[in-house]
């Protein structure tokens, strides 16, 4: 698990099924930063890893500081899936 900043906006959502660097990558969460005051494109703080990972995130079994923050461009990724099914 990791977190990923991506430059621009891919159109990627919670759940979504995304590649980097060979490696097939389920984005836990995401928060969007730059709306207001940030910088000309947004940015995703996505929080990823693989779906053998889904139960430590979400029963919180990491420590969000010590997760490696990896920076890429949004043209760099290739989406599988853009988001998760959604639940009401």
């Amino acid at each position: 698990m990791r977190h990923l900043i991506v430059r621009g906006d891919p159109g990627i959502r919670r759940d979504a099924v995304i590649e980097h660097d060979g490696e097939e990558l389920v984005c836990f969460g995401i928060n969007v930063q730059g709306g207001w005051h940030g910088p000309d494109e947004p940015q995703l703080w996505c929080t990823v890893g693989t779906e053998d990972e889904r139960e430590a995130y979400d029963k919180r079994e990491y420590v969000p500081h010590w997760l490696d923050v990896e920076t890429v461009d949004a043209e760099d990724l290739d989406v599988i899936k853009a988001k998760g099914e959604l639940s009401v």
